[in-house]
């Protein structure tokens, strides 16, 4: 997760490459309800900022370098989607297609979560920074602000950028260490171990920070 930025802009055709490979992602009944809003300007990034971070409160932001990042991208999914997809003909299920109260797994956030991870790889793999962040109590607001439809939620932000050599503070989380494959993952059964031979060439416990440390 990149956390400080040059203000230098992207190549808006490159941006939209990434988001075209990135909504390849797997999407249940095809239903492929994940739709971007690109804040690609000076104007309209600032315009973001002033609606989650008003000018007064930024002074105690740890990390100032994110609105410097001069692409944003805002994830949305549309639950209603999956509703009507599981009402047609070929995918009719009576409870799927009925409501969001028969979704035991709402799967408009899990293919939408694929959708978002599939951008964070893609930039990454371009030398692009990316740095993603919930919108939580400002949704409501970030949608009036710039038009984004009643039906529609808004998953996350991606930020986008070229990342500076002092990549600042990390996340608070960041001391958080993931536990060993061994323990998350269960062999045939419940609370059975993975073979030792298989756990012994995994990566070691706590070699890495958690990359979705949340950076507010």
């Amino acid at each position: 997760m990149v956390r400080s930025y040059r203000s230098t802009p992207l190549d808006s055709a490159e941006v939209l490459a990434v988001l075209d490979l990135a909504r390849r992602a797997p999407s249940a009944g095809n239903a492929s309800a994940v739709e971007y809003l690109v804040l690609a300007s000076p104007a309209t990034v600032g315009r973001y900022w002033d609606t989650t971070l008003p000018e007064p409160r930024r002074g105690k932001f740890t990390f100032p370098g994110l609105f410097r990042a001069p692409v944003l991208v805002i994830v949305t999914t549309r639950p209603q989607t999956y509703i009507d997809r599981y009402a047609e003909a070929d995918k009719w299920h009576p409870e799927l297609g009925a409501s969001a109260r028969g979704w035991t797994v709402p799967y408009w956030w899990v293919d939408a979560g694929a959708v978002a991870q599939n951008l964070l790889l893609l930039a990454t793999a371009r030398g692009i920074g990316a740095c993603l962040f919930g919108l939580f109590e400002h949704e409501e607001a970030v949608a009036e602000r710039f038009g984004i439809p009643e039906d529609r939620r808004c998953v996350a932000t991606v930020a986008l950028g070229h990342p500076t050599d002092d990549p600042g503070p990390p996340g608070r989380s960041a001391k958080r260490r993931r536990p060993p494959i061994g323990e998350i993952c269960h062999w045939g059964r419940w609370g059975t171990l993975p073979p030792a031979a298989l756990t012994s060439t995994a990566m070691p416990t706590g070699s890495t920070p958690d990359p979705a440390a949340d950076p507010t």
